[in-house]
């Protein structure tokens, strides 16, 4: 049985080492004026590569002059997946759209439309379907004033919007009386998915928890990693603290890492384990903001707060669920005689090597 127990960890590490920390997730952002629309498509520069391959040479790795060789095929490529209708008529941007790379590797597509506003706009994102079906689009639109007209989450099961336009009497388009989408159900969802497939988060929270035996242990563990995941919100939607994912991904590695040594020099009930946790919930809740602050994701009506605010909490309902299952199991197997003595040895080795993967994948390899 033992066996079969080490197996299953192998392969779920097998499948981690594929996509440990990706949401899925890009935004669009359209802004409605006089002039016509100006549209901002950001994605990560991961997804557009996967689509559009900047690495010319094959050396596994991209330079600046790939990705400004690159910056046609990736306007083109956007330019044909998006579709934009005006009272049933399709528009074609002005010109060819403008791309651009920041520091937290990802992609914009500016296009410009110049048609005026209609009484009714669809815009429909049609590259969904080349990506993975998890991926999710946020769009907004927002009149020329700045304020939101209407706003959602898209996905390939559902990838149009389409929105009607009253003009007040200055000529600036009302918001007044506007549908929304369900903003916080949405990134609830997102937060609760993101969790469920952010397998370094969880591997960290199971190397947290394999040397529990007991319910309150585990809840000072959970509880503790709870609260510093909404410290962490608050000072990422108060812009106090904004470190990039270029560190904080390391950084999650290198916990997953640490837990597990811990785990094999310290032995079970390590003293001060909820400390830890806080500590390097923080870290982890860090990665948690930066995947929508990073994108430029915000709530016409909050800002960034409520996207932030129910990703979150979807995280924190995910992994409550996840601790649910795997406790009992974990304590049951604590029981066992033959199970026991080796439970928290080899899963703990196993966890640091996933660590040490990542580590190297997100630093020499990045």
């Amino acid at each position: 049985m033992f066996n079969k127990l080490i197996a299953v960890i192998f392969l779920l590490g097998y499948a981690q080492f594929s996509a440990a920390h990706d949401p899925g997730l890009s935004s669009t952002d359209v802004v409605i004026n006089a002039q016509g629309m100006d549209t901002k498509i950001t994605f990560s520069v991961q997804d557009v590569e996967a689509l559009v391959p900047m690495d010319s040479d094959q050396d596994a790795e991209v330079t600046a002059a790939e990705q400004n060789a690159a910056k046609p095929k990736i306007a083109a490529w956007v330019e044909q997946g998006l579709q934009l209708t005006l009272d049933g008529q399709v528009i074609q941007p002005s010109a060819a759209g403008v791309v651009s790379f920041d520091e937290q590797n990802n992609a914009h597509i500016d296009l410009h439309y110049a048609q005026t506003p209609g009484k009714q706009l669809q815009l429909q994102a049609n590259f969904l379907s080349k990506l993975p079906s998890g991926h999710k689009q946020f769009v907004t639109l927002k009149n020329e004033i700045g304020q939101g007209i209407a706003e959602k989450m898209l996905s390939q099961a559902d990838n149009t919007i389409a929105q009607a336009f009253p003009v007040a009497d200055a000529g600036i388009l009302s918001v007044e009386g506007m549908p929304t989408a369900s903003t916080f159900s949405d990134f609830l969802l997102l937060g609760i998915e993101h969790i469920l497939t952010g397998y370094d988060h969880l591997l960290f929270l199971f190397s947290l928890l394999i040397v529990t035996r007991s319910f309150l242990p585990a809840l000072k563990i959970i509880t503790f990693f709870t609260i510093a995941h909404s410290i962490t919100l608050g000072l990422a939607a108060f812009n106090v603290i904004d470190i990039p994912s270029s560190i904080v991904e390391p950084l999650i590695a290198a916990t997953i890492i640490y837990v597990g040594v811990e785990n094999i020099m310290r032995g079970d009930h390590p003293k001060g384990r909820q400390w830890l946790t806080f500590f390097f919930g923080l870290v982890h809740g860090f990665g948690f903001a930066a995947v929508l602050r990073e994108m430029g994701i915000s709530s016409m009506e909050t800002g960034i707060m409520l996207p932030l605010f129910s990703f979150n909490l979807g995280v924190e309902i995910g992994q409550i669920t996840v601790a649910a299952v795997f406790l009992p199991i974990i304590w049951w197997l604590h029981k066992k005689p033959m199970i026991e003595p080796r439970l928290t040895p080899v899963c703990s080795i196993s966890a640091s090597l996933a660590g040490a993967y990542w580590l190297i994948e997100r630093t020499l390899l990045s």
